[in-house]
């Protein structure tokens, strides 16, 4: 190991997990260019794509292929090279691997080999949507990418309508359209969606609106289905009639009581209506 080496990487053979630029290569960090420079070899989703983020920040460290058709092969190559006291890098095309990217397996693999795994945080296109969108404060849950396919994807998005949590999901510009439709239908016409697309690119764009209006926001500008997407949904109001003192009440009630108990004993302590909050605890039990 070089001086330089030692300055960005462990002493023992290491798998580093690196975040990379959603699309402006300014949001790269010093030590992710400092560890991909010093590795021995980078894991990449798509060696081309990456290529062009390396040319830029002048890394000249041999890249090779790692996506979801040949990660168990590739997984148990990098636990060679780490066997035989290499450092390894593990990129995805954008944003931080093994976050809906390929490279999950691949963590569990080096793990399992006794391997440290270290995280070398940056851009995170869940975070960096969240971030802008104001639905948070209470917290959030990351889906990722729902179903393909109509069916299985309004029943996905049904176990998630009662969640309190802003709700962060992945979606592909050719399913992004139906994919809003079918979340217009579950969750109604009044919950709120932030749509970002393209994040920190040219043409990033980013709306927050009622879902009853995005068919008209897509049919606005035809560019508006191209690009990678974040959708950000706000969490479920709560039922009329409860206010956010008998919500965490219920919700400590339910962790030891049966749904109708909880329901009742927490219309004692607090006066909410009991039907009201009987309507809540079967909610909160279908999304647990």
């Amino acid at each position: 190991m070089t001086e330089s080496s030692a300055t960005f990487l462990s002493r023992t053979p290491s798998l580093y997990v690196v975040a990379t630029p959603l699309g402006n290569l300014g949001d790269i960090s010093t030590r992710a260019k400092g560890i991909l420079a010093a590795v021995d070899v980078i894991a990449a989703e798509d060696t081309r794509h990456s290529q062009r983020l390396l040319d830029a920040c002048n890394v000249r460290t041999r890249a090779v292929a790692l996506h979801q058709h040949n990660e168990q092969r590739a997984a148990a190559q990098l636990v060679e090279w780490l066997a035989a006291g290499q450092h390894v890098a593990l990129i995805s095309d954008a944003g931080t691997p093994a976050v809906s990217d390929p490279g999950a397996k691949t963590v569990a693999r080096v793990r399992a080999a006794g391997y440290p795994v270290v995280p070398v945080p940056g851009a995170c296109a869940a975070v960096a949507a969240l971030s802008v969108s104001g639905f948070a404060e209470g917290g959030f849950r990351f889906v990722g990418f729902l179903p393909p396919k109509s069916g299985a994807r309004r029943a996905a998005l049904s176990a998630l309508a009662g969640d309190r949590d802003a709700l962060v999901f992945y979606e592909a510009p050719h399913r992004v359209q139906e994919c809003v439709a079918d979340m217009l239908d579950v969750f109604g016409p009044a919950r709120e969606i932030l749509i970002a697309r393209e994040m920190t690119k040219l043409h990033e764009e980013i709306a927050r609106m009622p879902l009853v209006e995005t068919g008209a926001w897509f049919d606005a500008d035809s560019n508006r289905v191209r690009g990678e997407f974040v959708l950000v949904v706000d969490g479920a109001p709560l039922p009329e009639g409860l206010g956010a003192e008998a919500e965490r009440v219920l919700d400590l009630l339910l962790a030891e009581l049966p749904v109708k108990t909880a329901a009742r004993v927490a219309a004692e302590i607090t006066g909410a209506p009991k039907n009201a909050l009987y309507a809540r605890a079967l909610a909160l039990k279908g999304t647990a």
